[in-house]
């Protein structure tokens, strides 16, 4: 497996492991089918922030996952803290997909400056909570009922990761 960067051609395996997600998973809180156009103004969105978007692949070149963050929230105060997303091919989940991923960009934060990684993972995701808390992420709340899907309500896990050792936003 290997990780890098992602470009247009992987969109298309991109868009349906996200669409997969929406369709079968409580990882993405939406309801609605994405199409290569919006994830290839996604990409540049991204790209334009200056923040990654990384794909794992197979020997053959094949999509198994993506990863990317993005700002937290959009006021200046929080401009060294982004949040980010993970999702790993269906078929392809339980093979340390996320964990590569994950480390790739947690790489990837310190490498441009951020300060705190962000997850917000659906409390039922005991999974992604493991490997969040495996990478050192420590649990900074949880929000009952500030969301559904499927018919039910579904409760928000936050965990954090502090990224560098600075003592103020300005000792770089």
């Amino acid at each position: 497996m290997n990780i890098r960067d992602a470009g247009p051609g992987d969109l298309p395996v991109i868009t349906s492991i996200y669409n997969d997600a929406v369709q079968h998973t409580t990882a993405i809180w939406n309801d609605k089918l994405v199409d290569v156009a919006n994830r290839t103004q996604w990409l540049a969105d991204r790209e334009k922030q200056g923040y990654p978007v990384l794909v794992a692949v197979d020997e053959a070149g094949e999509v198994l996952g993506y990863a990317s963050f993005g700002d937290w929230r959009a006021f200046d105060g929080y401009r060294h803290t982004v949040e980010h997303s993970v999702y790993v091919h269906a078929t392809q989940r339980g093979k340390r997909i996320g964990d590569a991923l994950m480390r790739a960009l947690i790489e990837r934060g310190r490498a441009i400056g951020k300060h705190v990684m962000v997850a917000a993972i659906e409390s039922g995701n005991k999974g992604s909570i493991r490997l969040h808390e495996k990478l050192g992420f420590s649990h900074v709340g949880q929000m009952p009922q500030v969301g559904m899907k499927f018919g039910k309500w579904l409760d928000l896990t936050f965990l954090q990761l502090i990224l560098d050792d600075r003592a103020t936003p300005d000792a770089a």
